[in-house]
């Protein structure tokens, strides 16, 4: 017999199954045992047309490997907002994933000090030292880097966190068998092995064009603070940035040259109120209860 749990992690797998279905279904029957009662033709009455209403029933009456058990006997933990280990940053956000797909140490995620590191794929040839000078007292104090494994200043972060032995999670915008981008695969191994891999996405999802924002919404939402270390007018690291302020969360940007259009972003939010960041102490100096309370226990 499925328990609840079990339920929600199938849930959560069919096709076309999105956040606000998941949320609908919930107020209709918390148990979700219904949902599993119900014809294709009562499935609609969720909103879903006919096509969308076939597909849901067929994969909730599916009974072939990709059930959970499949994630028992493998590598990856599959954790829903229900169970304890969920990490409890994540609960204060509004839109919250359901479940969440982890590879490698999830004791990461229940962390006090994480910083969200994220800006352009196309950075500077100065990012680095400046990531470097900015970054490394704050992950050999004990900080663990949150970024979403992107070309550029995510992979930087990633990197700079595995080279100082510190924490380091990615969270992706696809499934563990879609890494992207394919430059990074080998990142991700790093990552999976001395960090921690996450997804909301099951293994077998295709990254999307709109899975990306939603990914960064757990980025920052994972996270003490976001910082910014170069940005474009139009980037979607302004994207984490407005989600960051929405739930609360401190934003710290490094400045740059008002010539440079990859530092135009980040000027802006600056001017918006956005903490300028100069040196470590900038960022470390802003979250004191995480810094101090924690120094002790990571």
């Amino acid at each position: 017999m499925r328990t609840f749990r079990s339920r929600l992690i199938q849930l959560h797998q069919c096709r076309g199954c999105t956040w606000k279905l998941i949320q609908s279904f919930l107020i209709f029957d918390p148990t979700l045992q219904s949902i599993y009662d119900m014809s294709a033709t009562q499935l609609r009455q969720f909103g879903l047309s006919n096509e969308q209403a076939g597909y849901l029933y067929e994969d909730l009456h599916f009974t072939k490997p990709w059930r959970l058990a499949h994630f028992k006997a493998g590598e990856i933990r599959v954790i829903t907002r229900f169970d304890k280990a969920y990490p409890e940053q994540l609960t204060h956000i509004y839109d919250a994933p359901w479940v969440i797909y982890c590879i490698g140490n999830t004791t990461l995620l229940n962390k006090r000090r994480l910083l969200s590191v994220v800006g352009s794929r196309k950075h500077s040839p100065d990012a680095r030292e400046m990531m470097n000078l900015i970054l490394t007292p704050i992950v050999s104090s004990g900080w663990t880097i949150v970024s979403g494994l992107a070309l550029g200043i995510d992979t930087l972060a990633h990197q700079l966190a595995l080279d100082h032995g510190a924490g380091t999670i990615a969270v992706l915008g696809g499934g563990f068998k879609w890494i992207y981008p394919k430059e990074n695969q080998l990142l991700a191994s790093s990552v999976a092995r001395d960090g921690l891999l996450l997804s909301e996405y099951p293994p077998n999802c295709r990254p999307e064009k709109h899975h990306f924002p939603e990914r960064n919404r757990i980025i920052s939402g994972l996270s003490a603070g976001t910082f910014i270390v170069e940005a474009q007018k139009r980037s979607g690291s302004l994207i984490t940035a407005d989600q960051a302020m929405e739930q609360g969360r401190e934003v710290f940007c490094l400045p740059g040259k008002i010539t440079d259009p990859s530092a135009e972003g980040t000027n802006r939010l600056i001017q918006q109120g956005a903490k300028l960041v100069l040196e470590a102490n900038d960022i470390l100096n802003e979250l004191p209860n995480f810094h101090e309370k924690n120094t002790s226990t990571i």
